[in-house]
């Protein structure tokens, strides 16, 4: 019994070893960033003032009268920032196709300053194509950034290399309200265009199904900024516990079923 005992302390500090180490936590919390982004929704936006690429003063109020798309990014990613714009410009031509291109319009707003300037975000365009009538892309005063994102419920945490963002499109109505946030590396042009339409048509947006709110979870959850690769990535890391956690314990079942066994045999004899 005692080798019994013995042998099955050797085989627990061995599978403990083998279970997957837990991943680093992220810098943002992505549970209290979702409910930061949720809680703003039907709230009027104050009133900001940005600047545009060319440097001329633009407030927000002034875009009101048509629903609009916003995105926060900071010109010096290199990652997802110019992807999640390049999504966010297929779903806007997209959008552009069903509604015209006077029935909306789109805004990007960079929150790292000073990097963030208006020949920057001007560069940023250029660089990735986007040229749309009604997409301007503007530069936030560096005074106003932490009430401008407080706002629009846009959380993010700098890394030392980069930041932590949550990715999000938001879209406001006619009236200034907060209407949806919308979430993912990816854009997908369905996302929006059935929330823009009854906008449009001035007809209140249904309330997210729990499922959605799930889904909504995941993308901003999975979707992790890795400082030492300067890279964003998929979080498995949970998925690898529970898979590691459920091998320990059958091994562990398996292990008692061979003893109880291997005891039964010797009985016998």
């Amino acid at each position: 019994m005692v080798c019994s005992v013995r042998r099955f302390l050797c085989f627990l500090s061995l599978a403990t070893l083998l279970l997957p180490a837990r991943a680093q936590t992220p810098v943002l919390d992505g549970w209290a960033a979702l409910q930061a982004s949720q809680a703003v929704l039907g709230k009027t936006l104050g009133e900001h003032a940005l600047l545009d690429r060319e440097g001329r003063p633009l407030r927000l109020s002034s875009l009101r009268g048509k629903p609009l798309l916003v995105s926060f990014i900071y010109t010096g990613c290199f990652q997802v920032c110019p992807a999640n714009s390049r999504s966010l410009l297929q779903a806007v031509q997209a959008l552009e196709a069903r509604f015209g291109l006077d029935g909306f319009n789109v805004i990007s707003i960079g929150f790292n300053q000073p990097a963030d300037s208006p020949q920057a975000m001007k560069a940023f365009a250029l660089q990735h194509g986007i040229d749309r009538p009604q997409w301007n892309f503007l530069s936030a005063p560096a005074a106003s950034v932490d009430a401008l994102t407080r706002d629009f419920g846009f959380s993010y945490a700098a890394t030392p290399a980069g930041f932590d963002h949550v990715l999000q499109v938001t879209l406001v109505d006619a009236q200034g309200r907060i209407a949806r946030q919308v979430y993912g590396d990816e854009v997908p042009a369905d996302a929006l265009g059935e929330p823009l339409k009854q906008l449009l048509l001035g007809a209140p947006l249904p309330q997210q199904s729990g499922l959605d709110d799930l889904i909504n979870r995941v993308r901003i959850l999975c979707t992790v900024y890795d400082p030492k690769t300067g890279r964003y990535r998929v979080d498995y890391s949970l998925a690898i516990e529970v898979a590691g956690g459920l091998s320990f314990v059958l091994a562990i079942l398996l292990y008692f079923f061979n003893e109880w066994r291997g005891q039964r045999r010797r009985s016998r004899v």
